[in-house]
C-alpha cells in the first residue's frame, strides 16, 4: 500500500487542492481519469459559451441590416469551429496534465478509482491511502427511465457540445439551462429545434418573470411544447421519436437526433463510498457539513458531488475552504447565501437571491422594482427590445433577489451580488451609486431605484 498526506479524487476544482497541497510539501495523488480540468474545461462551461459566441457574432453578422449595414452571411465553417473548441480545450488539459507529471511532490494516477475504506481507495492494480482524503469527483448527464431509451442513440450535453455537423432537426428533452443554451446554438446554426419540458415554462427555476420572457423568446424560435411528459422513445429511418403527454393531448416529436438534457447526477455512485461510512443525503450526493467536511473523519467532498451548488464558481470557492482546511489546517465554514447563476443563451439570464415565488410561498413580504433595457440610453442605441432588471427587497430595503434577462446580464447580476454580500445589502448601495452614463448599468441602478422606499 502507498501512503500519502493528500489523496484527492477528481480532477476538475480537485485538481487545485492537489497542487496547493504538493506546492505546500505534501506528498499528495491526485486520481482522475479523463482529461484534467473535469466538466467544465472538457464538457460543459468552455465548450459550450465558446459555441455560443460563435452563434452571437453569427446573428449579429444577421442583425446588421436593423443598423443600416449591409451584411449578409456566406457560410458557416462549423466543423472548423468545433476543431478549434476542441483543439483550444484538449491542448489546456494536455498542459495542465504535463504540468502535474511534473510537479514535485505530485502523483498522477490517470485511472478509475473505487473506495475500500473510509480513506483507503484502489487504484492501478494498487491501494493506496491518505491521511487527509478530499472527494471531488463531480457529476455526468442524468438520463431518465423512459421507456426505449436503453435501444436509441441520443445526444447528451457531452456529445452534442462536439458534433461534426448541426443536425437538420433536433429534439430536446428538457427545458433547463441546457436546453436554452444548445437550442439556441443550433437553432443559430440552421437546426430546426423542437424543446419538450414537463413543467409549464422553460428554466422554470427562474423568477417567473424571467421564465415567462425566455420562454416567449424561446417559442419565437423552436417548437416548444411546455407541460408534456416523456413517455417512449424510438427510432426508425425517419430518426428519433420522443412520444410524450400532456393535459392537452398526445404528441410524437420526431427528429434526426434527441438531446437528453434533463439535469446532471452524482458521481457518488461510480466510487463506492456507500459502502465506507461516507452517507449520502436523499438526492444521492456525498453529505456535508458547513466545512465540507463529510461523515467519515478526514474526508472532504467538494463541487457537483458534494450537491451544495453544481455552479463552477461555487466549486471555486469552495475549493479555497478545502485548501485552507486540508492543506493549512484552517477550519473555515462556506457561505453559499449570496451565489449568483448565469444563463448564456440569448437573451443572457442571471440572478442571484430569491425568487418572488420563493418568497410567496413563504409568506414573506417584499417589494419589488423593475427597469426595461428599451427605456434606458444604451438600451436604445443596442435596439434591446427584449430584457429587464428587477430588484427584489424588504419593506425596509435589504436586498432579497436580483434577476436579470438581456445583454450583459452576466455581468450586470454582480453589482445585487457585491452590495448582498456585504450585508445586508440595501436598495440604497445600488440606488444611490453614481452609474456611468449611457452604460448598460443603468438599467439596474434604474430597477432599484423603482423598488418602493
Amino acid at each position: 500500500m502507498t501512503e500519502f498526506d493528500v489523496v484527492v479524487v477528481g480532477g476538475g476544482t480537485g485538481n487545485n487542492v492537489a497542487a496547493a497541497a504538493a506546492d505546500a510539501g505534501l506528498e499528495t495523488a491526485l486520481i482522475e481519469k479523463g482529461p484534467l480540468g473535469g466538466t467544465c474545461l472538457n464538457r460543459g462551461c468552455n465548450p459550450s459559451k465558446m459555441l455560443v459566441q460563435r452563434a452571437n457574432v453569427l446573428n449579429g453578422v444577421r442583425d446588421a441590416g436593423r443598423f443600416g449595414v449591409d451584411a449578409t452571411v456566406e457560410g458557416v465553417d462549423y466543423a472548423g469551429m468545433v476543431d478549434e473548441i476542441s483543439s483550444t480545450l484538449s491542448s489546456a488539459a494536455e498542459n495542465m496534465e504535463a504540468d502535474y507529471r511534473d510537479r514535485e511532490h505530485l502523483t498522477l494516477y490517470k485511472e478509475e478509482t473505487r473506495f475500500v475504506d473510509e480513506r483507503t481507495l484502489a487504484v492501478d492494480g494498487e491501494e493506496i491511502t491518505g491521511e487527509r482524503v478530499v472527494v471531488a469527483a463531480g457529476s455526468r448527464p442524468s438520463v431518465p427511465p423512459i421507456d426505449g431509451i436503453d435501444e436509441v442513440e441520443y445526444l447528451t450535453s457531452d456529445e452534442a457540445l462536439y458534433l461534426d455537423e448541426p443536425p437538420d432537426s433536433l429534439v430536446v428533452l428538457g427545458g433547463g439551462y441546457i436546453s436554452v443554451e444548445l437550442g439556441y446554438v443550433f437553432w443559430s446554426m440552421g437546426t430546426d429545434v423542437a424543446i419538450l419540458e414537463r413543467n409549464d415554462t422553460l428554466v422554470h427555476r427562474e423568477d417567473g418573470d424571467v421564465a415567462e420572457t425566455i420562454t416567449d423568446v424561446a417559442r419565437e424560435r423552436h417548437d416548444v411544447y411546455t407541460g408534456y411528459s416523456a413517455t417512449a422513445v424510438e427510432d426508425d429511418e425517419e430518426g428519433v421519436t420522443l412520444h410524450a403527454e400532456s393535459q392537452a393531448g398526445d404528441v410524437a416529436l420526431t427528429a434526426d437526433e434527441l438531446l437528453v438534457a434533463t439535469g446532471r447526477r452524482p458521481n457518488t455512485d461510480l466510487l463506492a463510498l456507500d459502502a465506507v461510512g461516507i452517507e449520502l443525503d436523499e438526492r444521492g450526493f456525498v453529505d456535508t457539513n458547513e466545512y465540507l467536511e463529510t461523515t467519515a473523519e478526514n474526508v472532504w467532498a467538494q463541487g457537483d458531488i458534494a450537491g451544495n451548488s453544481q455552479l463552477k464558481h461555487a466549486g471555486d470557492y469552495e475549493t479555497r475552504h478545502t485548501v485552507a482546511s486540508v492543506v493549512h489546517g484552517e477550519r473555515r465554514s462556506i457561505d453559499l447565501s449570496v451565489m449568483p447563476h448565469v444563463i448564456f443563451t440569448e437573451p443572457q439570464v442571471a440572478g442571484v437571491g430569491a425568487t418572488e415565488e420563493e418568497l410567496a410561498a413563504e409568506g414573506r413580504e417584499y417589494v419589488v422594482g423593475t427597469a426595461r433595457y428599451e427605456d434606458t440610453a444604451m438600451g436604445r442605441a443596442k435596439k434591446l427590445d427584449t430584457g429587464f432588471a428587477k430588484a427584489i427587497a424588504t419593506l425596509d430595503g435589504e436586498i432579497l433577489g436580483c434577476h436579470v434577462v438581456g445583454e450583459s446580464a452576466s455581468t450586470l447580476v454582480h453589482e445585487a451580488v457585491i452590495a448582498m454580500q456585504s450585508a445586508p445589502g440595501t436598495v440604497s448601495d445600488v440606488a444611490e451609486s453614481i452609474h456611468a452614463h449611457p452604460t448598460l448599468n443603468k438599467v439596474v441602478e434604474a430597477a432599484f431605484r423603482d423598488v418602493p422606499r
